[in-house]
């Protein structure tokens, strides 16, 4: 029983090693730490924009996208942690672009930098998983589109339901008679509907283009239109799920609580159906 343990500790800690001697580590350590003042500024300073501000965005879009970058290496690659690492990438340059153009978006930085942080943790934990190499040149067009609509679409499901969840919170608080977490600093609830419904109003037409190319890519392949795999069920059913908050939205006024589960319910969908699948095949599996 002892000699047993001792292996195993003995394994756990050479798999530490490689992980930490490995040519990714220190770029990942990097791009993770270079999130970490966006996510303290935020959370103390959160209800003020300025130079400050701007900057902190800056410094934890461009660390991520460094590390992005340092991993594809002239190709695509198609990894977990690859996969981690741009989408905190776009979506933190996409947000900064709706923090600029968007009334209150930029109040929900707090929660933005926390998931980017989180999506970094993730990456840099699992780095060490061997990259997947897809080569995307100039006549795969249609391949490049795809993975581009993809990472926009998740995107802005994730401003979504960053709104849903600050609208859910400070709902919550109220009815309970309590301060709600980043009091003052979110956005109103009524500002929080109104960009869940453009979030997802936005990210449905986009996923629905991702839809059509994914097809596309299907039919010149092997022919078929539908792969019924995991990744196109959950895409499906998110696709499903938006439009369903939309059509209840224009139609019978959908607010509060309940669009921000129905929008949350769509986050976890895709993020099943991207990040998901990523992690069950190449950590689970392996």
């Amino acid at each position: 029983m002892v000699r047993r343990h001792a292996e195993g500790w003995q394994k756990t800690v050479n798999k530490t090693i490689r992980w930490m001697m490995s040519e990714q580590f220190f770029p990942g350590v990097a791009a993770l730490v270079s999130i970490l003042p966006a996510v303290a500024f935020t959370w103390v300073k959160g209800g003020s924009r300025g130079y400050v501000f701007w900057t902190v965005l800056t410094v934890a879009c461009i660390g991520p996208a460094t590390a992005v970058f340092g991993r594809l290496g002239g190709e695509w690659q198609a990894d977990f942690a690859t996969s981690l690492w741009v989408t905190a990438t776009a979506s933190m340059a996409l947000f900064m672009v709706l923090a600029a153009t968007v009334d209150n978006v930029w109040r929900l930085a707090p929660l933005q930098s926390a998931v980017v942080l989180t999506l970094g943790i993730m990456a840099t934990v699992w780095q060490h998983v061997p990259m997947l190499p897809v080569h995307v040149g100039i006549g795969d067009g249609w391949l490049a589109l795809h993975i581009g609509l993809a990472v926009i679409t998740y995107a802005l499901v994730t401003i979504a339901a960053e709104a849903a969840l600050a609208a859910f919170v400070q709902e919550r608080a109220l009815k309970a008679k309590q301060k709600p977490v980043l009091d003052g600093v979110l956005p109103p609830v009524t500002a929080c509907d109104g960009m869940v419904v453009r979030m997802l109003a936005w990210s449905e037409v986009i996923l629905g283009l991702g839809i059509v190319t994914g097809t596309a890519l299907n039919i010149a392949g092997d022919g078929r239109a539908v792969h019924l795999d995991h990744k196109t069920i959950f895409t499906l059913a998110a696709f499903v799920t938006i439009g369903a908050v939309l059509y209840a939205a224009a139609r019978h006024g959908l607010r509060g609580r309940r669009a921000a589960r129905a929008a949350l319910l769509a986050y976890l969908l895709l993020t099943l159906g991207y990040p998901g699948v990523k992690f069950v095949t190449d950590i689970v599996l392996n």
